[in-house]
């Protein structure tokens, strides 16, 4: 079935749409359960990437809520239901002020979300500006308007050097690993950048600035302390708003806060999420201040079919209660420090003179774990992160997730039910693993889809 299954994607489906581990033994998936997913062998592999089912996959509590409300209705968002209301304000009220008295777009994806924030920033500007700041190697999602966005997507080499819009600054990526500022002044010195390219419109100002509070693709980078503060001042001081793209890191997977731009002691002017919102089903948000959305609302009328429909509706209020009921802040608090500190100590062992641990960084359950041939030059260990990954699921059966520039970063951002036994299975695999790297033939390891 599963050589059939891979044909027909082969034949049906573009080229584009990858599969993951299509280049060792691609999976066949039937079942989920907590942080954990089954074949159709029946073999159970422990989750450590999938952050969309992020109160656990088939969670009872979002199962039986959408089962109840799919067998009593679903329709468009033009009439009145109480589950989408009673989840606005629930949402709402995870928010710091003046967010908190703000509104809600219901929206069925991330990248829906942030096309949206990007209408809502420019009816909210009142110079007129269309220029948005982001950072390298960010991704705001897959319609064409935020694909300009997204350095990840329009630096490709299919554009051929011309996928960046006129309209877009990209300012360098607050990286304290790889970039050049590595101190404690690191944050200063990178919004300095952002600073620039405001002073560079002169008085007609800027438009927005868009970073995600944890960029994933970018190999889990966090903001330096100061950084979102100073490059909010410069942006607001040039007439823009800033926009937290909460799509990977929002309700509660850094643990200690609901939204990861809360670590920064910021309040921006909008907020997008995606669909873990809804355990991964078709619902995601903006929440926008007052003064934003009253601007928009002096334009033509926004309408979107399904984005809060009653059936996803009650799939967000569910997570909602679940991240509350199940303790999942407290978990990705208490399990992510537990596992970085787990990883830092294997970092320390050097146990492969291989690819070796050459950074572990993150918060709560949002962590990078990026491999360096030699820790001195910090060479990317891509073939060997590829051989770590493939390893991990065929002998241990775990599966994860690679990212960041050069292909060299173990993403780690599960389910926020994944326990400390969990993160004890994945780190002694990964000991193992790299002490079976010495010696290993990596000469015919290709790149793995994940």
């Amino acid at each position: 079935l599963k050589a059939r299954l891979l044909e027909a994607r082969r034949r049906d489906f573009c080229p584009a749409q990858s599969v993951s581990y299509v280049n060792t033994d691609p999976l066949l998936v039937v079942e989920g359960r907590g942080a954990r997913l089954i074949d159709e062998r029946g073999r159970s592999f422990l989750d450590t990437r999938n952050n969309v089912a992020h109160v656990g996959h088939a969670h009872p509590a979002v199962a039986a809520a959408v089962a109840a409300q799919v067998s009593t209705l679903n329709t468009n968002t033009r009439y009145l239901h109480p589950t989408v209301c009673e989840l606005a304000r629930r949402l709402l009220d995870t928010m710091p002020a003046p967010l908190r008295d703000g509104v809600v777009f219901f929206v069925n994806s991330g990248s829906e979300a942030n096309d949206l924030a990007l209408r809502l920033a420019r009816a909210a500007n009142t110079r007129g500006a269309s220029r948005c700041l982001v950072v390298e190697h960010a991704y705001h999602g897959h319609t064409s308007a935020v694909i300009g966005l997204s350095p990840y997507k329009f630096d490709h080499r299919s554009f051929g050097g011309r996928g960046q819009p006129e309209w877009v600054t990209k300012c360098p990526a607050p990286d304290l690993f790889r970039g050049p500022h590595r101190g404690a002044d690191a944050g200063r010195r990178y919004a300095e950048a952002v600073a620039e390219a405001c002073a560079a419109e002169g008085e007609g100002g800027v438009c927005a600035f868009f970073i995600e509070s944890g960029m994933s693709v970018a190999g889990v980078l966090l903001p330096p302390a100061g950084y979102l503060a100073s490059c909010y001042e410069a942006v607001r001081a040039a007439g823009g708003v800033c926009v937290a793209d909460e799509v990977q890191t929002g309700l509660g997977r850094f643990g200690t806060c609901w939204w990861g731009f809360e670590q920064q002691g910021v309040v921006p002017d909008i907020v997008t999420m995606g669909k873990p919102m809804g355990n991964g089903m078709p619902l995601a948000a903006v929440v926008a201040t007052r003064r934003v959305s009253d601007a928009f609302a002096a334009g033509p009328e926004y309408f979107n079919t399904f984005g809060g429909n009653p059936v996803c509706a009650a799939a967000g209020l569910a997570v909602l209660e679940a991240i509350e009921r199940d303790g999942l802040r407290a978990n990705a608090a208490a399990t992510g420090q537990w596992l970085r500190a787990a990883l830092q100590a294997l970092r320390a062992e050097e146990a492969s003179h291989g690819a070796v641990v050459g950074d572990v960084r993150g918060a709560g359950l949002f962590i990078g774990v990026e491999f360096v041939r030699e820790r001195a030059s910090r060479e990317p260990a891509a073939a060997e992160t590829s051989w770590l990954c493939s390893r991990l699921k065929d002998e241990h059966r775990i599966l994860t997730s690679i990212d960041g520039p050069h292909d060299n970063v173990l993403v780690i951002k599960p389910p926020l039910c994944f326990s400390r036994s969990d993160a004890e299975q994945l780190v002694h695999a990964l000991r193992s693993e790299l002490v079976g790297m010495r010696g290993a033939d990596l000469a015919g390891v290709t790149a793995t889809p994940t």
